[in-house]
C-alpha cells in the first residue's frame, strides 16, 4: 500500500464532508442525511482498516512509522525563519486507535439511524456525530501538539453541542455548559504547556519533544522555580484531568448523559475522554522527564475508587455507566502513572468495545420500555435477550471476570500498579495506588452485576397494566411515554447487530491471544501477545535527526525489505529499571487477587438483589450513602462555595471596584480634572494665545509701524528738528 494523501486523508476528510452536507443540505436529504454520515465514518473505517492490517500482520517492523508534513504557513523573512508545519504520525498504536475510533463510530451511527427515528433533533444530531469522530481521528492523525489542540477543541464544541441538543430542558442547557467550562480549565494548562514547549524548542512535534528529551535540551531550564520539564509535563496532563474527567475535573462526565445515548456512547467510548489518555501516552516521555508520574498514578487511582464508590448508589442506568467511565478512565490514568504504558492503552481499546456497547444496550432498553430507573425495571432478559446477551457480556469484561477483555487490560494495570507500590522501591505512601486500585475493582464487579439484576432479573417492575397502558414515564429524551407495551425483542440490523458485533470483542483473546490473559490458553499461535508486542513506550533516542516526509511523497521506505515483527516475550512495563522477577510475581499475586475480588463483588451482588439474604446497606448507613449520593459534594462545593462565593464574590468585588474606584475617580474625576484643563487651556488659548500671542502682536507691529510713519516722514526740517534734540538731550545729559 502506498501512503499518500489519497490513502490517508479520507480516513479524516470523509465524516467532515458528511458534516458540511448535513449541516446545509441535510433536511433535503432522505432520513436527513443519517445514512450519509453513517457512510462516511465507514468509509474512515475501511481506510483505517487497510493501515491496521499493514501494520499489526507483520508487514511492519514494530518500530515502523509514518510521518508526513506539510507547510501551514511560512512567514520567514532573510535570516529569520518563521514557519509552521502540520503533518501526520502514524505509528502502530495510532493504527490500532484509528479502527478502534472509525469502527465503534460506525457501528454507533448505526445504532442512531434506529435509535434517534422520528426524534425531533434527528437531523441536527447527525450534523455533530460525524463531526466529533472526525475531530477525533484528526487528533489521532496529529504528529503535533498544535493541531491536536485544534482537534481538541473541536472535540469540545461537538460535546458541548451533543449533551445539550434538547436545548428545551434547562438541565441539558446546564449539563453541555458545565462540560464545556469544567473542560476549559484543563485546557488552558494545555495551551499554556504547548506555548512554552513552542518558545523554548521552536516546535511541538511530538518527534522533535522527544529528539529534545534524548539531547538534553530540558535540563538546566526552569520556569516558575521548577524544571521546564516539570511545568510543561504538569501543564499537558492538567488538559488531559480535564478532557478525560480525572478528579477533581471529573464532575462534568456524569453529567454529558443528559444527552441522546448514542451521543453519550460516542463521548465515553471513542472520542473525547479518551483524548485525554491519548496525549499522556504520546507525551510519557516527558511525563517520566518532568517527575510527574508518581502525581499521574494518584490522581488516576482516586478516580478509579471514588467514582466507582458513588456508582453503587446510583439508580438511573445510564447514570451507573456514566461513573463507571470515570472509574475506568482513572484505571487508564493510573497505568500511564505506574509505568503500564502498554496495557493503559489496551484499556483504551478495550474499554471503548465494552462501553460502547454498555450505553448502546442502555439505549435498547430506554428506548423499548421508555424508562432508565433501574428500580423501576426488572425481568427484561425475556424481553429484550438480544440486548440481555450483549449487556451481559459487557458487564463481565468490564468487571475482570476471566477470558474477557478487562481482565487481560485492567488486570494487567492492577499487577504493575502492585509492583510499583509495593516492590519497586518507591515512596511506601505509593502503596494508596494499588489498595485503592484492587479496591474498586471489587466494587466495579459489584456494581455492574447489580445493575444487571436490577434490570434483567427478578420481578418485572415498569408497572403496565393488563391493556399495555404506561403510568406517564419519560423517556430519555424527556417526552412523556404513554401506552408502551414491553414488545418482545427481534433481531435487528441497526438496533441489534452493533451490541452482538461489540460483544464478540469482549472476549481477551482478541487482544492477547490467549484465553485466559496469561501464557497458557493460546488461540493464535506464536502470535500471541501482538498487542505486547507492537505497542510500546516511545524510546526518544530513536528520534534524534528524525526524517520528514512531504505529504505529496510516497513513502521511501519499502516494506518487503522491513524487519517483521518479532514475537518475543516482554512485559510491557515501561516503569524505571523493572525486577522481572518481581514483576512477574506482581502479576501472578494481582491477577489471582483480582480474580478472587471480582468474584466476590459479583457473590455479593447476587446475595443483594437476586437472593435477598443480605439487605442493601443504605439503611444502615444512611450518612455515607447520603455523601455518595450527592457526588462527595462535588458540585456543591464548586457552585455554592467555589463560583457563589468565591469567582461571583471576586465578580461583585471588581465590578465595585470597577464602579465605585476606577469610574468614580479614574473615568469620572478624569472628566473633573479635564474640565478643569478645559477652562486653563480656553484662558490660556484666549489670553495668552489670542489676546497676547496673536492680537498683541498685531498691535506691536501697528504701534510700530505709526512710530516708523513718524519717524520716516521724508521731511528734512523734521529730521534737524530731531538732530538738534537728540544733541541737546546729550549735552544735557553731558552736563549733568
Amino acid at each position: 500500500m502506498e501512503y499518500t494523501v489519497g490513502s490517508i486523508a479520507p480516513i479524516f476528510l470523509s465524516p467532515v464532508i458528511a458534516f458540511v452536507i448535513n449541516a446545509f443540505f441535510g433536511r433535503k436529504l432522505p432520513r436527513q442525511g443519517d445514512w450519509l454520515a453513517t457512510l462516511s465514518i465507514f468509509v474512515s473505517f475501511i481506510f483505517s482498516a487497510r493501515i491496521f492490517g499493514d501494520f499489526v500482520f507483520g508487514q511492519f517492523a514494530t518500530d515502523y512509522y509514518i510521518h508526513k508534513v506539510f507547510t501551514w504557513f511560512d512567514l520567514s523573512y532573510g535570516t529569520q525563519i518563521y514557519k509552521i508545519d502540520m503533518g501526520i504520525y502514524i505509528d502502530n498504536m495510532a493504527a490500532i486507535m484509528l479502527v478502534m475510533v472509525s469502527g465503534v463510530a460506525t457501528l454507533i451511527h448505526l445504532f442512531s439511524t434506529w435509535y434517534m427515528d422520528h426524534d425531533e433533533k434527528h437531523g441536527r444530531f447527525f450534523v455533530f456525530l460525524p463531526l466529533f469522530t472526525s475531530a477525533m481521528l484528526g487528533l489521532v492523525l496529529s504528529d503535533n501538539l498544535f493541531s491536536l489542540f485544534i482537534f481538541w477543541e473541536i472535540m469540545g464544541f461537538c460535546s458541548y453541542s451533543l449533551i445539550g441538543i434538547y436545548n428545551k430542558k434547562e438541565k441539558a442547557g446546564d449539563a453541555s455548559l458545565k462540560a464545556f467550562m469544567t473542560t476549559r480549565v484543563g485546557d488552558v494548562f494545555l495551551l499554556l504547556g504547548i506555548v512554552a514547549l513552542w518558545t523554548t524548542l521552536g516546535s511541538v512535534n511530538y518527534v522533535d519533544i522527544y529528539a529534545a528529551i534524548a539531547e538534553g535540551k530540558f535540563l538546566g531550564q526552569t520556569v516558575l522555580g521548577i524544571s521546564f520539564a516539570t511545568f510543561t509535563a504538569l501543564c499537558i496532563f492538567l488538559g488531559a484531568m480535564g478532557k478525560s474527567a480525572q478528579f477533581p475535573l471529573q464532575v462534568w462526565l456524569p453529567d454529558a448523559m443528559m444527552g441522546p445515548t448514542p451521543g453519550s456512547a460516542l463521548i465515553h467510548a471513542a472520542t473525547m475522554v479518551t483524548a485525554g489518555v491519548w496525549v499522556s501516552l504520546r507525551m510519557y516521555p516527558l511525563m517520566v522527564l518532568g517527575d510527574i508520574t508518581w502525581f499521574i498514578a494518584v490522581i488516576g487511582a482516586i478516580t478509579a475508587f471514588g467514582a466507582a464508590t458513588i456508582a453503587v448508589v446510583q439508580t438511573d442506568i445510564k447514570a451507573v455507566l456514566a461513573y463507571s467511565t470515570l472509574s475506568q478512565l482513572g484505571y487508564m490514568i493510573m497505568g500511564v502513572g505506574v509505568g503500564s504504558y502498554n496495557a493503559a492503552f489496551m484499556h483504551v481499546i478495550t474499554h471503548a468495545m465494552f462501553k460502547a456497547c454498555l450505553f448502546l444496550s442502555a439505549g435498547s432498553i430506554i428506548h423499548s420500555v421508555h424508562e432508565q430507573e433501574m428500580p423501576k425495571l426488572g425481568g427484561l432478559r425475556k424481553f429484550l435477550p438480544y440486548t440481555h446477551f450483549a449487556m451481559m457480556c459487557c458487564t463481565l469484561a468490564i468487571a475482570g471476570i476471566p477470558f474477557f477483555s478487562g481482565f487481560v487490560s485492567k488486570d494487567r494495570i492492577l499487577g504493575d500498579a502492585l509492583y510499583y507500590g509495593f516492590m519497586a522501591g518507591q515512596n511506601p505512601l505509593l502503596a494508596i495506588v494499588p489498595i485503592l486500585g484492587f479496591a474498586g475493582a471489587g466494587l466495579t464487579a459489584f456494581y455492574m452485576f447489580r445493575m444487571m439484576f436490577m434490570t434483567f432479573y427478578g420481578e418485572n417492575r415498569t408497572h403496565h397494566d393488563d391493556h399495555g397502558h404506561g403510568h406517564g414515564h419519560h423517556d430519555a429524551k424527556g417526552h412523556e411515554a404513554h401506552g408502551h407495551d414491553i414488545h418482545h425483542e427481534h433481531l435487528d440490523v441497526r438496533q441489534n447487530v452493533p451490541l452482538l458485533i461489540l460483544s464478540v470483542f469482549t472476549l481477551g483473546f482478541w487482544f492477547c491471544g490467549t484465553l485466559t490473559g496469561q501464557s497458557f490458553g493460546k488461540v493464535f499461535g506464536a502470535k500471541t501477545e501482538w498487542f505486547k508486542v507492537l505497542v510500546e513506550a516511545p524510546r526518544v533516542e530513536r528520534f534524534v535527526n528524525h526524517p520528514r516526509q512531504e505529504f505529496s511523497k510516497v513513502d521511501t521506505k519499502e516494506a518487503a525489505h522491513l524487519e517483521h515483527a518479532h514475537y518475543h516475550h516482554q512485559t510491557g512495563y515501561a516503569g524505571p529499571n523493572p525486577d522481572e522477577h518481581k514483576l512477574h510475581s506482581a502479576h501472578t499475586i494481582g491477577a489471582i487477587a483480582s480474580i478472587i475480588i471480582a468474584f466476590a463483588g459479583v457473590f455479593l451482588a447476587f446475595l443483594m438483589y437476586i437472593k435477598g439474604s443480605v439487605k442493601p446497606w443504605a439503611s444502615k448507613f444512611p450518612g455515607l450513602t447520603k455523601v455518595l449520593q450527592n457526588k462527595y459534594y462535588f458540585d456543591d462545593f464548586y457552585i455554592e462555595v467555589l463560583i457563589k462565593k468565591g469567582l461571583l464574590g471576586l465578580n461583585r468585588g471588581l465590578a465595585w471596584f470597577d464602579m465605585g474606584i476606577y469610574d468614580r475617580f479614574a473615568v469620572d474625576g478624569w472628566a473633573a480634572v479635564n474640565r478643569v484643563l478645559f477652562k486653563s487651556a480656553k484662558w490660556f488659548d484666549n489670553v495668552v494665545v489670542d489676546a497676547i500671542g496673536v492680537d498683541g502682536t498685531g498691535v506691536a507691529v501697528n504701534l510700530f509701524n505709526l512710530v516708523l510713519r513718524i519717524v520716516q516722514s521724508g521731511k528734512i526740517q523734521f529730521y534737524f528738528i530731531m538732530l538738534i534734540m537728540v544733541l541737546a538731550s546729550y549735552i544735557w545729559t553731558v552736563n549733568i
